[in-house]
């Protein structure tokens, strides 16, 4: 079978992903074969292929938004599933004893810990599967997976309530699925972003205001009407002390993203008023299987730029130079 996969990281305009010619895998106990039909492309994977976060070994298998159906003879055979960023958690340990198996110590990732869906065929753990809803496409389906998914994590981990006055900083493949979820619960979206491309895009999806940060100085405070909660989507630590000094006392910022620059240092007096600030941390089954329903109910539309797999290290490069809205997807078969 082809995989693409990354043997060395090296900054994503050297083509650091190669292709291989690997023999179709066997699945374990436990596991089942997937025929990949699409994956989308995460800045995940980026950080990986740069050298920002390091898997476990090298070489490895990028890609953790994958659409495919189960090829193995069993239970499932021919079902079209998703596979998301959690491959398996222990299930013994006090995390995933409360729920929490995304912050498992022993957790592995897909396309990260184990070979993802850069290929023609994966493995998958059964029990971490997600049933893809009838009458959305794969190519749709493909960036729910993550970005839909951990998106939907960092808006509750953000407590939003509806009708609440919310920033988004940055604005790609996440953000534009989340602001389409706060719409749904009537809030009023602000989109902060250096790109004029996803300005635009964010107020065709309605967006009451879109700019960079330097745009909305004045948005908080003193002169200005502040945020009730903030996500952060862009791996920018200084937009940290930013995202602080918009939201009111009481508010509530939670940082969308496996990777960041360093945090500034801020006075106290940013985070004082029982503001609070809080990371997020991958996703958990439940969070994959009420975002996929909450995303059939509401009718998300992913906006897709589509490239062959063998133009991984393409989509990486447009995704990093943001040339495109939305979310990259790679179609396998």
């Amino acid at each position: 079978m082809k995989a693409y996969r990354i043997f060395s990281p090296a900054p994503i305009e050297t083509n650091p992903i190669f292709r291989a010619d690997l023999p179709i895998p066997e699945p374990g106990p436990g596991q089942v074969r997937i025929r990949v039909r699409a994956c989308g492309v995460c800045h995940t994977d980026l950080h990986i292929a740069e050298g920002e976060i390091h898997p476990p070994v090298f070489p490895v298998t990028l890609g953790h938004q994958v659409v495919g159906v189960v090829d193995t003879i069993g239970p499932g055979s021919g079902a079209r599933v998703g596979v998301p960023w959690l491959h398996w958690a222990c299930g013994i340990c006090e995390f995933c004893r409360r729920g929490e198996e995304n912050l498992c110590p022993d957790a592995r990732f897909t396309g990260f810990s184990v070979d993802g869906g850069y290929a023609e065929y994966m493995l998958a753990d059964v029990r971490y599967l997600l049933p893809i809803p009838g009458g959305i496409s794969d190519e749709q389906a493909a960036p729910l997976l993550c970005a839909g998914i951990v998106g939907y994590r960092a808006l509750k981990k953000a407590e939003i309530r509806p009708g609440e006055r919310v920033g988004l900083l940055g604005f790609g493949a996440s953000a534009h699925l989340c602001l389409q979820i706060l719409r749904g619960w009537g809030c009023e979206v602000l989109v902060f972003t250096r790109s004029k491309l996803h300005q635009d895009h964010a107020r065709e999806l309605g967006a009451v205001w879109a700019g960079s940060v330097s745009d909305g100085q004045g948005i908080g405070g003193r002169a200005g009407k502040f945020l009730d909660k903030a996500v952060i989507f862009a791996p920018a630590g200084e937009l940290i002390p930013f995202a602080l000094e918009k939201i009111r006392p009481g508010g509530i910022v939670s940082v969308n993203a496996i990777h960041m620059s360093n945090i500034p240092a801020f006075p106290y007096a940013s985070l004082w008023g029982e503001r609070t600030l809080r990371s997020v941390a991958n996703a958990t089954n439940a969070d994959g299987l009420e975002f996929l329903s909450l995303a059939a109910q509401m009718g998300l539309y992913s906006t897709v730029q589509s490239y062959p797999l063998a133009e991984a290290n393409r989509a990486l490069d447009d995704l990093k130079h943001s040339r495109f809205n939305g979310e990259a997807v790679l179609s396998v078969s």
